[in-house]
């Protein structure tokens, strides 16, 4: 049976290479367009990879913050900076924190159409600072996807986090960006995508961008402030 399978294999693979020859003999044609085609792929392949590489240098000439100066913003100023970061790699990106943020302090959608709900937590002492724990990441991941409609829950901060927290947040797939890897996104250049690690960047540059923007976001997260609103308060 196994012989008979082998033999059955290898004609029919004969047969479609006889048949592929002479289809191909009767559209002689085809030898003239297929090198067009190649050459056309070729084309806009090597176009694309410019266009990348171009729009890459400007985002390395964009913003750049040393730690510095991060711990010497208030709070909100941090959202803006964050904000501001996020921008540069290409994102479309607003704060919107506030008293009913629902734990997202900055939102933004990539060139994709991916959103990232950003919480940002901003240490007057730094490093020095108390660690956040795993109760900010279990509230981030409680509303980034439900209320924001994320892809990525991303938390912030110029300090640190507790080791559980980083465990937590490797379990759950809310991404941690401590001091060291603020360095690198904020000061260092880095892109948002490699700072984290583990996240392919968008596809599309800003400029081929989907049609979900995010007008939408903001018109979604308005629906459930007036249905917030219009919720009983507790007593």
């Amino acid at each position: 049976m196994l012989i008979g399978a082998v033999v059955a294999a290898v004609a029919a693979v004969v047969g479609f290479g006889l048949w592929l020859g002479g289809w191909l003999n009767e559209h002689w044609g085809i030898y003239a367009v297929v090198p067009q085609v190649a050459f056309m792929l070729l084309a806009v392949w090597g176009l694309a990879g410019e266009q990348r590489r171009r729009w890459e240098e400007r985002r390395a000439r964009g913003v750049r913050m040393p730690l510095e100066k991060i711990d010497a913003l208030h709070h909100r100023e941090f959202e803006f900076a964050v904000r501001d970061l996020m921008r540069r790699d290409g994102l479309e990106a607003e704060r919107v924190g506030g008293a009913h943020d629902d734990v997202c302090d900055v939102r933004g959608v990539d060139a994709d159409g991916r959103i990232w709900a950003v919480q940002c937590k901003h240490k007057r002492d730094g490093w020095e600072g108390k660690a956040i724990g795993v109760d900010a990441l279990q509230q981030l991941n409680g509303t980034a996807q439900p209320v924001h409609g994320a892809r990525f829950a991303v938390l912030v901060t110029n300090g640190r986090f507790t080791l559980p927290a980083l465990e937590w947040g490797e379990t759950y797939g809310v991404h941690l960006i401590d001091r060291g890897r603020l360095e690198l996104w904020a000061a260092d250049g880095r892109p948002l995508w490699k700072a984290l690690e583990g996240i392919k960047p968008a596809r599309r540059l800003p400029g081929q961008r989907r049609q979900r923007r995010l007008g939408s976001t903001r018109a979604a997260a308005g629906v459930h402030a007036l249905g917030r609103q219009g919720r009983p308060r507790a007593r």
